[in-house]
């Protein structure tokens, strides 16, 4: 088959859909079918197309650079109408902006396409952003709706961003999948990804530390992160903060830091990726995130691939599973349950958490390995 993702931008800094597509394009492509993508990137960058190409291992086709945020732009839509009948089904990625829209002009009636939310229609932004939230609604009375319901379904990664979805959004009368999602893991010796990770920061080399990965973003709760490892952690403990700074937020939490007098136990290293990204999770006694919304937590998977202890707050959409599964530990999205998630890692055994981590890699290779992931996107598209 000839598949078409569709999404706003490749940049791996922006996180979310560019992560998805990145693992579906490589899923797609082991199921033996031709891949391509189109994004709102700029065409002139050719510097970073070839970045992104080698990366994917496949055709990239940039058509922006969109207008603002949004990212109208009249070349994408032209691009769409001249080849979308190369392609047996198209996968748009994200909600709520002009790419959507395009699809939906250009093919909608004349080839199948689906829409991967990616939590962007997770009740959490509601509440937390209300004027954002009214912006929305218009938008969506005027575009974004139809975009959904002309789709051959909608795709959640969990149940329970499938049930959240859509809440105080009129005219939702779109089907909705659940399609298996997940990490397609590591590769290589774990002993020589630890070196790699290493041999970029030595000064955690025979230490222990907690790893956070993901985006330095208010969403993430990196300020519970921090207070509750001043308050909770062993002394001995480090924390590694591993991730793109895309808000500038980076710098108050430093400050929040050294006003909590742990500045020398953590270490920023930014986004980390390939070997030093496995080293870093292979390395860790736990990986924590206590985000306030994760539709899925893609960061959670890559963890568990490596046999890693998640930490995790019950506004990650799969932590219900995880925690199921005795394969990782759940509190609130609170200071009171990141702390308690942190008193109850260090309460654990050695015996306790040598099983919980054989719980942790059984959970990946039941649940989120990537194997068929490509099968039920068929199917979603009703091309399978």
């Amino acid at each position: 088959m000839r598949l078409l993702h569709v999404v706003h931008t490749l940049n791996p800094d922006r996180g979310g859909p560019s992560e998805s597509v990145r693992m579906f394009v490589r899923a797609h492509l082991r199921a033996g079918n031709e891949v391509e993508v189109a994004t709102l990137d700029d065409p002139s960058d050719a510097a970073a197309t070839s970045t992104y190409q080698k990366l994917l291992g496949c055709p990239v086709h940039p058509n922006g650079p969109g207008k603002s945020n949004y990212g109208y732009s009249r070349r994408l839509y032209q691009w769409l109408q001249e080849n979308f009948h190369r392609f047996d089904g198209v996968i748009v990625n994200g909600v709520w902006q002009y790419h959507g829209v395009a699809v939906r002009k250009a093919i909608a009636g004349r080839k199948p396409y689906v829409v991967f939310a990616h939590g962007m229609l997770d009740p959490y932004f509601m509440e937390r952003y209300p004027l954002k939230h009214l912006k929305k609604l218009v938008y969506w009375i005027l575009q974004e709706h139809r975009n959904l319901n002309r789709a051959q379904a909608v795709c959640f990664t969990s149940d329970e961003e499938k049930r959240i979805a859509a809440v105080g959004f009129p005219f939702a009368r779109f089907r909705r999948v659940v399609v298996p999602y997940g990490s397609m893991g590591p590769t290589g010796n774990p002993e020589e990804l630890k070196t790699a990770f290493f041999d970029a920061w030595p000064q955690l080399k025979g230490k222990p530390y907690l790893l956070f990965l993901g985006r330095i973003h208010p969403k993430k709760g990196c300020d519970l992160l921090l207070e509750a490892f001043a308050s909770t952690a062993d002394a001995e403990m480090q924390l590694v903060m591993a991730g793109p700074d895309e808000t500038g937020w980076g710098a108050d939490l430093r400050a929040q830091a050294q006003r909590l007098g742990v500045v020398d136990r953590i270490t920023w290293t930014g986004m980390l990726r390939g070997d030093a990204k496995w080293g870093a999770f292979y390395g860790a006694r736990a990986f924590i995130l206590p985000s306030h919304q994760e539709n899925f937590g893609i960061a959670v998977a890559d963890a568990l691939a490596c046999g890693t202890i998640p930490l995790i707050s019950d506004k990650v959409n799969i932590a219900p599973d995880v925690a199921g599964d005795g394969a990782g530990l759940m509190e609130a999205d609170t200071l009171e349950g990141t702390v308690r998630l942190l008193e109850r890692f260090q309460e654990m055994s050695p015996e306790e958490r040598d099983l919980m981590q054989t719980s942790a890699l059984a959970c990946y290779n039941r649940r989120y390995a990537l194997g068929n992931a490509a099968t039920e996107v068929y199917k979603a598209l009703g091309i399978g």
